[in-house]
């Protein structure tokens, strides 16, 4: 992998923190769901954030 310059760290960090509250927020909704397919469309939503976050991780690697 190539170095990443500050302003790119400093991008992929925002990025993390983002994709983190996303995930927060989705889990909460799911939670929060009376609805089963809702719910499990937040949940699914957590978890392609979760792979977002684990993608974006990895590339500071």
């Amino acid at each position: 992998m190539a170095n990443l310059t500050a302003k790119e760290l400093t991008l992929l960090e925002e990025q993390l923190s983002r994709e983190q509250n996303l995930i927060k927020k989705y889990k909460l909704y799911a939670l929060q769901c009376a609805d089963p397919q809702l719910r499990t469309r937040c949940e699914q939503a957590a978890g392609q954030h979760q792979n977002h976050y684990n993608t974006l991780l990895n590339q500071l690697n």
